[in-house]
């Protein structure tokens, strides 16, 4: 058994012109269990520079938080960086803000300084709720998430950016605490989910992007 995205009540081919409107307000996200845990309508594709699968947005603290994970937690971001400075920017925040939520699970808390720094409005809620079910189950994560074909939009205004990708949970699984028993399960299409994240600038640090809202497409055949 894995844990997987919680996914949001709301079909994914309808919010997508409604995301960067709504980008800057508070929106209503629901949430709803579902079998398997986690870990978006793609933007036009600027010129890119590459970056290495495992390069990170800094080291183990950026923006002055505590990043870290356990060495058998393998966060993979096998993505091209934009060249707009604001949509490279949300990018390496939204990847930070996953960052942020498997530290949640590993250290058992919502309060962790890296989720309430890289999440607000729904984007904090969807964190704690998803940093919850593992607390909950007795579980943390092992194994290596990637995430891939990210692209990004930027509102007209500026003030937010879309972080659409794929994430590929297939080496990803829930490990029991108590008894340390990984729970590994077959390959399917349930390893994949693509994501929107509605990144937002934060209103007191001007290079800090924050995760404002999560959409997530469950099973995506289009990540397979």
């Amino acid at each position: 058994m894995k844990r997987r995205p919680l996914p949001v009540a709301v079909a994914m081919t309808a919010v997508a012109t409604a995301l960067l409107l709504t980008a800057c307000g508070s929106g209503g996200d629901k949430s709803g269990a579902s079998d398997k845990a986690t870990g978006a309508d793609q933007g036009v594709a600027a010129p890119r520079e590459t970056a290495s699968a495992s390069e990170g947005p800094a080291a183990d603290k950026p923006d002055g938080v505590d990043l870290s994970l356990p060495s058998d937690i393998d966060l993979v971001f096998d993505w091209d960086k934009p060249k707009d400075k604001n949509e490279a920017a949300a990018m390496d925040d939204a990847a930070n803000y996953l960052r942020a939520i498997y530290r949640g699970v590993d250290q058992r808390t919502t309060k962790d300084a890296a989720v309430t720094t890289y999440a607000t409005g729904n984007g904090l809620h969807y964190a704690q709720v998803q940093i919850n079910e593992w607390i909950k189950g007795g579980w943390t994560a092992t194994g290596t998430l990637r995430n891939y074909d990210a692209t990004t939009r930027s509102a007209p205004n500026g003030t937010s950016v879309e972080v659409d990708f794929c994430a590929d949970s297939g080496k990803f699984y829930g490990r029991e605490i108590k008894t340390k028993k990984v729970l590994t399960t077959k390959p399917s299409i349930e390893d994949f989910d693509y994501f929107k994240i509605v990144m937002v600038k934060s209103p007191t640090r001007t290079e800090l992007w924050q995760a404002s809202r999560v959409f997530v497409e469950t099973k995506a055949a289009k990540c397979r």
